[in-house]
């Protein structure tokens, strides 16, 4: 076991001179706001997320600005983040927020837990980053780092372990450690990255198990790259976006000509209304949804 001194100093200091300055982790940053770029983040990178979170924060400062409006326009207004129902979970969040908590974002650990859409580490993010409490943050970045430098993985297991949670919270300093979680997040996102790690730039290069060991390479399943081209949700992405482009119900035949393959187009129309993206009205057109 690596001695968490000589990760966490190097780390800290190196976050200090290297941060990125985002909105979401000012001084002035709200715990909505906090909530709401966590959810934007998950599998989508932050160059990508930054225009959107600005254009929400704008538009719904806060919970209840949200939930005042139906889903589709937080489907609407989320553009191409991608994984779109990541925007009804946000707006599903806001009308808890809003009604069971007075529009307040809970600071509580638990609490957040059970808010619709809100999972661990969405829960432990806004909890450490918000409010200050003492969480392990373990999102794909922090992961990766303590796999690498800890345990001599190039990899981190395909699923979080409890494992991997006992050695996040057994290298949380008693102090600030809501500064540690996004340092470490940081330092997985600019330097110790997935493909093509930066172990010259590393600040703990020299305690790296990984590194120290001729950085084995990866014993687990092959990593496969996700393919979007024809797929699904391909489809999908097309069908939804004439959906927000309009401000009303679209007939059929707007979306069909957005798609060759009818089967699939139907497979995925059919998977927008299952999922809650779309609703279908009676004369047969399409809409956002507006429950």
């Amino acid at each position: 076991m690596v001695e968490p001194n000589l990760l966490h100093t190097p780390i800290l200091e190196w976050y200090e001179d290297n941060a990125r300055d985002l909105p979401w982790r000012a001084p002035d940053a709200t715990p909505w706001g906090v909530l709401v770029s966590e959810i934007m983040l998950q599998q989508t990178p932050v160059v990508r997320v930054l225009p959107v979170w600005l254009h929400w924060m704008e538009r719904w400062p806060e919970p209840a600005s949200l939930a005042a409006e139906p889903p589709g326009e937080a489907v609407r207004h989320w553009g191409r983040l991608g994984y779109p129902r990541r925007a009804l979970r946000l707006h599903a969040c806001a009308k808890a927020i809003t009604d069971e908590h007075g529009g307040e974002v809970p600071s509580d650990h638990a609490t957040l837990l059970s808010l619709p859409g809100i999972g661990e580490y969405t829960a432990a993010a806004v909890a450490s980053f918000a409010y200050g409490g003492r969480h392990a943050v373990l999102d794909t970045n922090v992961r990766r780092v303590f796999a690498r430098a800890v345990r001599a993985e190039e990899y981190p297991p395909t699923a979080t372990s409890a494992a991997e949670r006992r050695l996040a919270e057994s290298l949380l300093p008693e102090l600030g450690a809501p500064r540690w979680g996004v340092a470490v997040m940081e330092l997985g996102a600019l330097v110790c990255t997935a493909r093509s790690p930066r172990c010259a730039d590393c600040p703990i290069s020299g305690a790296c198990a990984w590194r120290l060991a001729g950085k084995p390479p990866h014993a687990g399943p092959a990593r496969k790259g996700q393919t979007y081209e024809g797929t699904d949700r391909q489809c999908r992405g097309r069908l939804l976006a004439v959906l927000r482009a309009a401000h009303g119900a679209v007939p059929k035949e707007a979306l069909d000509v957005v798609w060759d393959d009818a089967a699939q187009r139907e497979r995925a129309l059919d998977g927008l209304v299952t999922d809650g993206l779309a609703e279908v009205l009676d004369d047969g057109t399409y809409r956002l949804p507006h429950a």
